[in-house]
């Protein structure tokens, strides 16, 4: 798909991935309407010339401010980015119900929900995408992140179904599988991350070519020993 003059809806965007998708994707010539929840990084968003709608998309009401804040206007282009992790791991301590039901929101009821009350927008255009980014734990999970292992998955399930259900229709249904990314939710997660620029970029590159995937970085290679051995894949993730 060429970018150039799309007007695209990214969640997350003030930071993170999200924040370089947005920067990479202006250069190519897009528009850009991102959300996000942080005040600060909300005005520094604002400030390298994004329109940002505020909204904390852990729950309903993140929902209708974005819906609020589009005022109706035409998309080309849905980006599902914005997400979080949950501390959910019994051998440590008892998880908080109040973060778990917030990375469920977000994760995956929130990505649904945006679809659903786009998705007539989005056929109303000549050519349009959904791109969900899940993870690379979507295809094997770890044993420290259940919850968020569980979210991705279920988001990675639902947009095959969804992909199969638009099939032949002028909406591409892509599934973006960072790595370990260098962002303030991996903070203190290791020392091999890839860096947000490079995430973005090659996510960016697979919208431009129409992939139905976008395997990062040393997910190709997770990809490569699923396909060889699903229970092989598992065992070496389970590991952490």
């Amino acid at each position: 798909m060429k970018l150039q003059g799309k007007t695209i809806l990214l969640t997350g965007g003030t930071d993170g991935i999200g924040l370089r998708l947005a920067r990479q994707l202006r250069e190519k010539g897009a528009m850009l309407i991102v959300t996000g929840r942080n005040p600060e990084r909300i005005t520094a968003a604002e400030a390298e010339g994004f329109e940002v709608i505020p909204a904390d998309l852990a729950g309903p009401d993140g929902i209708a401010a974005v819906i609020a804040g589009l005022g109706g206007r035409a998309i080309d282009i849905l980006i599902n980015n914005a997400g979080m992790g949950a501390d959910h791991d019994f051998r440590v301590a008892p998880p908080v119900p109040e973060d778990d039901e917030r990375t469920l929101w977000l994760n995956l009821h929130a990505p649904i929900r945006l679809i659903a009350a786009l998705m007539p927008v989005l056929r109303a255009r000549p050519e349009a995408m959904i791109v969900n980014v899940t993870s690379g734990l979507a295809i094997a999970p770890s044993a420290g992140a259940p919850l968020y292992c569980a979210t991705k998955a279920a988001l990675r399930s639902y947009t095959q179904g969804l992909r199969a259900q638009l099939k032949g229709t002028g909406i591409l249904v892509l599934e973006a599988l960072p790595p370990v990314v260098d962002t303030a939710m991996t903070a203190g997660r290791g020392n091999k991350k890839l860096s947000p620029e490079e995430c973005a970029r090659q996510i960016i590159a697979a919208m431009e070519t129409g992939k139905d995937e976008a395997n990062v970085g040393m997910v190709k290679v997770l990809r490569a020993v699923y396909s060889l051995s699903p229970a092989l894949a598992r065992s070496i993730m389970l590991r952490f």
